[in-house]
């Protein structure tokens, strides 16, 4: 069954339930991403058509999403979620909950490249 295009309230009260959950790595990420800290504004669980992302720079169409081992399991999940993000012109970067907890420099630096393309 094809997913609405349009966020729903429901969605949008998940989204606003997942801001209180963080996990530690995306705290972490959100530390050196709130604020403009990389001259762009980026929403944290922000909803998005039917999903909600980690980390989202509309302005620049990019979304940044930090994966732990759940993730392992559902590739094809993640797939349909990119896809429908691609289709509506956003960048999708993905990195490792160990990724950002062990080299958050590096994790900054690479969303830097992406948001100077």
């Amino acid at each position: 069954m094809p997913r609405p295009n349009r966020t729903t309230s429901k969605t949008m009260h998940r989204a606003a339930e997942l801001r209180k959950e963080m996990t530690p790595a995306e705290h972490k990420l959100w530390s050196a991403l709130s604020g403009k800290q990389l001259g762009v504004k980026f929403r944290k669980q922000h909803a998005l058509g039917p999903y909600i992302t980690d980390f989202c720079c509309i302005k620049e169409k990019l979304i940044i999403e930090v994966d732990g081992s759940q993730h392992l399991d559902q590739e094809d999940y993640d797939a349909e979620r990119s896809a429908y993000f691609a289709s509506r012109g956003y960048r999708v970067l993905r990195f490792w909950n160990n990724q950002v907890s062990q080299d958050l420099n590096g994790v900054v630096i690479a969303i830097q490249d992406a948001l100077a393309k």
